[in-house]
């Protein structure tokens, strides 16, 4: 797996500048550790390795989600709860990442002549917020003070999905060659 990117990188500070601009200023949900969570999140999946983290018993690196979704049942292939707990972590942060950040990528995924994933006949909405809600379960342990922002993940998972939407824009703003241009110009 990718290293993690450091807490006070460019990267990590651009993230959480625009998480928290988008869900405090524009949704009006200054929620400090649905902000850092997120900004953790997007930091994450930087690294391909991390997008896709799930491996199989075999260690091939699963890209579905209707396959996570099997890796993360007790009854098919989660060895532990511990695996059930990481696995639906996952799926949560996967499918609101690409809800979020990548909606072109799901909406191709839906309007394909051919289904060439499973993953098209999901929800991926309603997979995360459900896999979020799996994760607040856990309320014992090393687990328990971590269970109430998974709740709010889960109950908010559409106001997530528009402020990543928010970022994005940002992002895509930010890539602009106009906006480029001036930056030149100011910055020298």
């Amino acid at each position: 797996m990718g290293p993690r990117v450091p807490k006070g990188h460019p990267l990590t500070r651009l993230f959480a500048s625009l998480t928290e601009e988008n869900f405090a200023g524009h949704l009006g949900w200054p929620d400090a550790e649905v902000i850092g969570y997120l900004t953790d999140v997007l930091t994450d999946f930087v690294h391909v390795d991390r997008l896709f983290k799930i491996r199989n018993a075999q260690g091939r690196r699963v890209e579905e989600v209707a396959e996570m979704l099997a890796e993360g049942d007790l009854l098919h292939r989660a060895e532990s709860i511990n695996r059930e707990r990481e696995v639906h972590r996952h799926i949560g942060d996967y499918t609101l990442f690409m809800t979020g950040i990548f909606p072109e990528f799901l909406r191709r995924l839906k309007t394909s002549k051919v289904i060439i994933s499973p993953d098209a006949l999901l929800d991926y909405v309603q997979v995360g917020k459900r896999s979020y809600r799996i994760v607040a379960e856990f309320t014992y342990g090393p687990y328990g003070d971590s269970a109430p922002l998974f709740r709010k993940l889960s109950e908010n998972f559409e106001l997530c999905v528009y402020g990543l939407g928010y970022v994005r824009a940002d992002l895509d703003r930010l890539r602009d060659p106009r906006f480029q241009a001036v930056k030149g110009r100011l910055l020298g």
